[in-house]
Order: structure tokens, then sequence, then C-alpha cells
């Protein structure tokens, strides 16, 4: 059984928000949540450099999306360093231009996604995590990006492939019916052991309560068991504006 967790822990953040107060926040709940690996979504450099000192137990791959190296946000990977081997490394922008920083099809930011091929030391099985955010406006943008995510999790010559991340968009949109249109599957509502709580809350809970974190999965090799939204506060604060979601599966 594998624990594949999701989570946006927004770049910045402002008074009891910032990033200063969330970092051991988001820290702490990827330590009681355990999973096997897990994408993050707006993730820059301190971010990433927070979470690799807090969190030694993981390796991680990934480049900042404005210039393929440091900068900008990261749709990084992190996975357990004593417990896989990670192989086959790989990141695409979600453009007409996939091999470089770029944007297309009226996307307000660069948007990209990172994967890499896990194998468990002990078992030798293998899986393919990717990982993404999505773009916030444009509906081109985000439809074409699940198009090449689709396309490349079909790439991978029948190897296990998880999909994760904050996609911008509610299970009604087009670009959700993108992603499950043909082997991926949405662990939400595959498994049976599931939470219906919302993802998104911007802080106020009150006024939103949107689902658009998720964990897809390939429906022939990868088997949900149980889907969980991390919906609570650490130490009475929330740990970011989304809430981290995770499946557990079986490969």
């Amino acid at each position: 059984m594998y624990r594949i967790l999701s989570a946006n822990v927004l770049c910045w953040g402002e008074g009891e928000h910032s990033i200063e107060n969330r970092i051991p926040l988001v820290i702490e709940m990827i330590k009681e949540a355990k999973p096997s690996s897990f994408g993050v979504q707006e993730a820059h450099i301190r971010w990433m450099k927070a979470l690799e000192q807090g969190l030694p137990e993981y390796g991680w791959v990934g480049i900042g999306r404005d210039d393929g190296k440091e900068d900008g946000e990261f749709a990084s990977v992190f996975y357990l360093k004593d417990k896989f081997t990670a192989s086959d490394v790989g990141h695409f922008w979600i453009s007409e231009t996939p091999d470089v920083p770029s944007k297309s099809w009226n996307s307000a930011c660069t948007r990209m996604a990172t994967y890499v091929k896990l194998t468990d030391r002990e078992t030798g099985k293998s899986y393919i995590h990717i990982n993404t955010h999505l773009d916030h406006i444009s509906v081109e943008a985000q439809v074409n990006g699940a198009k090449m995510i689709m396309e490349k999790a079909a790439s991978f010559g029948g190897l296990p492939v998880v999909a994760t991340g904050d996609f911008n968009v509610t299970p009604d949109s087009d670009c959700y019916a993108t992603m499950i249109s043909a082997n991926m599957g949405d662990a939400r509502t595959l498994a049976p052991d599931s939470d219906d709580c919302y993802t998104f809350h911007g802080f106020r809970p009150e006024q939103y309560r949107d689902i658009i974190d998720y964990v897809f999965v390939d429906k022939q090799t990868v088997k949900p068991v149980k889907f969980k939204v991390i919906n609570k506060k650490i130490n009475g604060m929330f740990y970011s504006d989304h809430f981290a979601v995770y499946a557990d599966v079986e490969i």
C-alpha cells in the first residue's frame, strides 16, 4: 500500500497566515500523514529549502517553472528516500513549447508538470508520480494541460501512474472531464473509503468550499482503497489556504 498526497502550500501569505508561521504547520501535517510520495504546488525555492530541511527522510525532484532552475514555483515530487529509488525524472511546461519555460492558450501564469519513476527497494514495484498546478484563469489552458498529462501518463508503457495537483477546476469542469476520459480516474470517487470534503477554503471556509485538488490514478494498474482530505487545523491554525488530500493505493 502506498499513500499518495497532494498539497498546495500557498507561496507566501500575510499576517497570521504568513509563510513563517505556516512552514512548521505544513511540515507537521506531512509528518503526520506519512505519505510514500507527495506533490506540492506553489512551492518556490524558499519552500523547497524549508521542506528539505524539515523532512530529511524525503528526497525530491523539481525545477522552478519560470527559468527551469530555481526561479518561480516548483511542482515538485517528494518521495521516501529509504523506500524508493528515483529515476526517469522529467518536466514539461503546459504550453505549445513544453520543453522550455513558456505559456500558451491565454494562461495567466507559466505552468508546468514534473514526473518521476519511483521503484520500491523491497518489492521492485514501480509507479510514475506526475504532479502539476494548472492555470486558474484559462479554461483552454486547463483542458490542454489535462490532455498533456493524460498523454504523458499513457506514454510509460503500462507502468502504474498517479497524478496529483491543484487543477484549479471543480468536478463539473471540462478539464476534469478530460482527466477521467480515458484510463485515469479520480481516487475520490473510486476509493470505497472516501471523503466528500472541499479542498480550497482560502482561510475562510464559511465563504469558500471548492474541490480543486486531486489524486488521479490509472484505473487499470492502481487501486485506490482510501481517499482523505486533511481538513483540520494544526495548533489552532490553518496550514494553508488549501487542505491537502491523499489516497492510499494498491499497485
